[in-house]
C-alpha cells in the first residue's frame, strides 16, 4: 500500500524552489536537488547526490551517495544508482564557443538518459548521454555505458559489452541470449531483451 508519510529532508539537504518530492521519501545531507526535479515516492537519495534541474526520479529509487544526475535523467520505477555513478547529458562537451565565449545552458544540446523500471546501475559507473538502461538490466560497477542496454541485459568494462543476463531478483545467468531462460534463484523465467 503506498505511503501517505511526508517525505524526509536533511537540514543539511539542498532542495531548490521547484522541486518536488513525493510521500515517504528521504533526502539526505549534502544532497542538492536543483529547480524543476521530481523525485517520487518512497525514494532514498543517499549523502552529496546531485539531482540537477527537470530529473525525473521514479517511485521507490535509490540513488546513492556522491551520484551525479544531470539535466535530461529519466528513472522509472524501482531504479537503483550505486554510489559514484555517474549520468550525463551532453555528447559533446565543450566549456566554450570556438570564439572563446563561455558556453551557456542554451548553447547545450541535453541527450537524454532514460533508464527503465527495475534497472541497476553499479557504483562509479557512467552512463553516456542518449542512452537507454532497459528494464531489470545490471551496469556493473566501473563500467562505461556507451550505448543501449536491453531489458535483462547484464553488461560490464569500458566500454560496456553484453556479459550476460540478469533476473529480476538480481540473478544473473551468464552468457545469456535470446533463449528464455528460468532463474535459478526465484524460479522466474525471462528473456533478455524482453521486458
Amino acid at each position: 500500500m503506498p505511503t501517505t508519510d511526508p517525505p524526509f529532508i536533511h537540514a543539511l539537504a539542498r532542495v531548490d524552489d521547484g522541486v518536488a518530492v513525493g510521500p515517504g521519501s528521504k533526502v539526505w545531507a549534502g544532497a542538492h536537488l536543483r529547480t524543476g526535479a521530481r523525485i517520487g515516492a518512497e525514494c532514498v537519495i543517499g549523502s552529496d547526490v546531485t539531482v540537477d534541474a527537470g530529473v525525473v526520479i521514479g517511485d521507490r529509487c535509490k540513488v546513492q551517495n556522491a551520484a551525479l544526475l544531470y539535466r535530461g535523467v529519466r528513472l522509472g520505477s524501482g531504479v537503483f544508482v550505486g554510489p559514484g555513478a555517474i549520468l550525463t547529458n551532453d555528447r559533446k562537451p565543450r566549456a566554450v564557443a570556438p570564439d572563446g565565449r563561455l558556453l551557456t545552458d542554451e548553447d547545450w544540446a541535453i541527450a537524454e538518459i532514460v533508464v527503465d523500471d527495475g534497472a541497476s546501475i553499479g557504483a562509479n559507473a557512467t552512463v553516456v548521454a542518449g542512452t537507454r538502461i532497459g528494464a531489470w538490466s545490471m551496469v556493473g560497477a566501473g563500467s562505461v555505458v556507451t550505448h543501449h542496454v536491453v531489458p535483462h541485459e547484464l553488461v560490464a568494462g569500458v566500454p560496456a559489452r553484453r556479459i550476460g543476463g540478469v533476473c529480476a531478483c538480481g540473478q544473473t545467468a551468464a552468457g545469456a541470449g535470446a533463449e528464455e531462460i528460468t532463474c535459478s534463484a526465484c524460479g522466474r523465467r525471462f528473456t533478455v531483451g524482453t521486458a
